[in-house]
């Protein structure tokens, strides 16, 4: 690292770290309202109850209570204060073998810290506002660049995976700043204004159509996989091996291109044969990406077309699937095969597609300013920005650029240190436009772009529209939204409805769908663990990918459609394709299209907890986990998290060689009291997802290693059938069911806490911050609102944009 660059990464971090985080939201636990003490009483009951094993010059595990104060501003005296509370509720403190307190002093200590917690936490709102600042994660980051610059380009894998608070990644708390974290901007910001400035001619047009027989691989493959016909290759094998990558196709530039893949099924018996196509390096250890998965049919051939984004060198690959292995075709060779195949009769490539040149990621930068020779020798075509009156110029270049990076008007003030470092670099000589670079580089590596800067109170209209815009696009605000800002229009009421409703509407949306259901429901732990081959055969990458389609298109079809939040745990639709469609064992849909199906009765599907792909994420590789799974209710859809386990508990490893249940294992650990006070609450939900197995499949039986012979289609299983499952239990509150379909039932009577848990989500995922004791009375006039239009999801999304937890910092 230069010098210069060392003293901007310095500078930078002091800059970043000085902005003001402030202490989190404080967190209440909630006490009967009848119980009160005073800050004498609270004492009294430490001093009864804790003291004699936490107090003194060595207390137990070195937590003195003795050191307790009545100042909950404090953070390490709230902390403790919280700690004693939470062994207090949960039973484990004081010992078993210690005098129990009276359930009323109890109580009463927790009403009376409820108090103090409030008013603390409103004085620090007042001072620090509700939420800490936060900075933008990575995801936000790498789309804000994208729209700032008009540039398609992969940022977030420079930087540090993001931690999360509160389920998500939009919390501040969670927010830290390094100089490994700057120097990464550094690097990526320098790489973004490299892909969004033009310094060559315009790419040449690339148009060619290809064959897979002229393939290298397939030319020289001594496997007879490959049936060469007249005007196409047919390939028989699934085989990932036996995939074709278009090495033809060898781009030399980045960009944008379209590709057209010609295709039909054959001796599939009327039936289309499903292909998937990757694009990316192709090598080793480099990542590639799924495009999408088509189904060509068996009449004639299809063209499937689409545009991606390739850098230089990379390749498409096509790779049929449910197809014969390698063996199977080698055995009697391709010329005498009669299965199924995909005939494949050309591949088009056309690009780089270029509208204009220079491209619009230039002239979003630099306008129409003219390009002329560079002022370097060792590349004779490079071109580069001119500028006639460079100052004047650079000014307004560095205005424009400042107002969208900063996603608010800015003052000739604030721009001057960036032209000040503009007009030092042109003094030393430098070109005009590697002048303007470092001025623009200091703007996508200041505070003001990297962070949220919000006031505490009621936010202003330009923080108004970059949270509503993160919220909803997970990107900077559009010209529209920083228009109505800038009139001061955006906070009134009906302006914020209409585009809350515009931009539910547009395609950026998606990442609403992609990045909170990601979270919420945990989806994004898809990949965290792979089912065991051996219990899980039937396991594939196309069935993961319709796992995650199901649910998103599921969440998008609630929210388009305004539809009751109930279905989230039961409805009588889902969407599916025909890989998914075969694992849930619903008959008629065939193909990777999908489709908006009504369940069959029986089929104890419908709504999201018995989705594959939350059944996934809420297992691990080999078992399932009542109590994991049970708490995931609890949480996500309930939104009524089970305290953390006491410290020294084990937990309870299913037996996968089947000889005895999880419920018997769970029987023996809910026969302690202090551990059956939570999990009477948490198991139940899991109990009834028990007939759901590691990859949601249903089953009546669990898979064991050994166990009965299980054979299907003529072939004996690597797994056994182990014992019967009862997924029956009792909630709380004494209903008893006997099946998921029965909790289900049981679930969705209370709608009011389904809105109430899900808009916590909302909350907490739209602001950083989760919502607190003194922010009931907003979630009550919420969950108000929506019951009143059938709990609609739309609904909601609209009541929580509007509301003040939104709308103040």
């Amino acid at each position: 690292m230069t010098p210069l660059r060392l003293a901007l990464v310095a500078a930078l971090v002091i800059a970043l770290c000085s902005i003001g985080h402030g202490d989190p939201p404080l967190r209440t636990v909630p006490a009967p309202p009848e119980a009160k003490t005073t800050d004498a009483g609270a004492k009294a009951f430490i001093t009864k109850h804790c003291l004699e094993c936490h107090g003194g010059a060595k207390p137990k595990a070195d937590i003195a209570l003795d050191k307790l104060t009545a100042d909950l501003s404090d953070k390490a005296n709230r902390e403790l204060w919280l700690a004693a509370i939470i062994q207090l509720k949960s039973g484990n403190m004081p010992p078993e073998k210690k005098p129990r307190p009276d359930p009323k002093d109890a109580g009463a200590l927790q009403a009376w810290l409820d108090g103090r917690l409030e008013a603390a936490e409103l004085d620090r709102r007042a001072k620090q506002g509700r939420a800490t600042t936060r900075r933008l994660n990575r995801i936000e980051y790498e789309n804000t660049v994208r729209d700032l610059l008009g540039i398609d380009v992969e940022l977030k894998e420079m930087l540090p995976a993001d931690s999360t608070a509160n389920g998500f990644d939009t919390s501040g708390d969670a927010h830290h700043v390094s100089s490994f974290l700057i120097e990464s901007y550094l690097e990526a910001a320098d790489k973004a204004l490299a892909f969004a400035i033009a310094n060559n001619p315009k790419p040449p047009l690339v148009k060619k159509r290809l064959s897979l027989k002229d393939e290298r691989y397939v030319k020289t493959t001594k496997e007879s996989v490959f049936l060469h016909q007249d005007d196409a290759l047919v390939m028989f094998s699934s085989s990932a091996w036996n995939s074709i990558t278009v090495g033809q196709f060898y781009p030399p530039d980045r960009g944008k291109y379209r590709i057209r893949i010609s295709a039909q099924a054959v001796q599939s018996d009327g039936k289309p044969v499903s292909f998937r196509v990757d694009a990316g390096p192709m090598l080793m250890g480099t990542k590639n990406h799924l495009v999408d998965y088509f189904d060509a049919p068996a009449d004639k051939p299809k063209v499937f077309e689409f545009i991606d984004h390739f850098e230089a060198r990379n390749h498409v690959r096509i790779s049929p699937y449910g197809l014969a292995t390698a063996q199977t075709v080698t055995k009697v060779g391709a010329e005498k095969y009669t299965g199924p195949g995909l005939a494949v009769q050309y591949v088009e490539v056309e690009g780089p597609l270029h509208d204009t040149w220079p491209p619009e990621s230039h002239t979003r930068i630099f306008g129409d300013l003219p390009q002329g020779k560079a002022p370097v020798f060792n590349n004779r075509n490079r071109v580069e920005v001119t500028s006639k009156d460079p100052e004047a110029d650079a000014a307004k270049l560095l205005r424009n650029f400042a107002r969208r990076a900063f996603r608010r008007t800015v003052t000739e003030e604030e721009i001057k240190p960036y032209l000040t470092n503009v007009k030092k670099r042109l003094a030393e000589k430098y070109s005009f436009e590697a002048a303007v670079r470092v001025g623009l580089k200091a703007i996508m590596v200041s505070p003001e772009f990297l962070f949220l800067r919000e006031k505490p109170g009621k936010l202003d209209d330009f923080a108004l529209a970059s949270r509503l815009s993160y919220f909803l696009w997970s990107t900077m605000p559009d010209e529209t939204l920083l228009k109505l800002a800038e009139a001061g229009n955006l906070s009134q009421p009906d302006t914020l409805r209409a585009q809350v409703e515009r931009m539910l509407k547009s395609p950026k949306a998606a990442q609403f769908t992609e990045n909170f259901v990601g979270q919420w429901l945990g989806l994004r732990d898809i990949d965290f663990t792979f089912p065991d081959h051996r219990l899980y055969p039937e396991f594939d990458d196309a069935l993961k990918v319709a796992m995650l389609k199901e649910t998103h298109l599921f969440f998008d079809e609630l929210l388009k459609n305004d539809l009751s939040i109930a279905n989230i745990v039961a409805s009588d639709f889902t969407f599916l394709n025909g890989r998914i469609a075969k694992h849930y064992g619903i008959p008629g849909v065939d193909g990777f299209a999908f489709r908006k199906v009504k369940l069959p009765p029986n089929s104890h599907r419908g709504g999201l907890l018995t989705m594959a792909s939350v059944l996934k994420v809420t297992a691990n590789g080999t078992n399932t986990s009542p109590v994991v799974r049970g708490a995931w209710v609890m949480d996500r859809i309930l939104g009524k998290p089970p305290a953390p386990p006491p410290g020294g508990v084990p937990a309870v490893e299913p037996d996968i060689r089947g000889a005895t249940t999880i419920r018997d294992q769970l029987a023996k650990h809910r026969s302690t009291p202090t551990c059956n006070a939570c999990h009477a609450k948490i198991d139940p939900a899991g109990f009834a997802l028990e007939n759901f197995d590691v990859i949601g499949g249903w089953r009546e039986n669990y898979r064991v290693i050994g166990g009965k012979a299980v054979v299907i289609d003529g072939r004996r299983m690597l797994y056994g059938e182990g014992k019967k499952i009862d997924p029956s239990d009792e909630m709380p509150g004494g209903e008893k069911f006997a099946n998921i379909d029965e909790l289900k039932q049981i679930l969705v009577k209370d709608k009011d806490q389904l809105v109430r848990a899900l808009a916590e989500k909302l909350v907490t995922y739209s602001t950083g911050a989760p919502p607190t004791g003194p922010d009931q009375a907003e979630i009550d006039a919420i969950v108000r609102k929506v019951r009143d239009t059938n709990y609609g999801l739309r609904t909601l999304v609209h009541e929580v944009v509007q509301s003040k937890l939104f709308q103040h910092k």
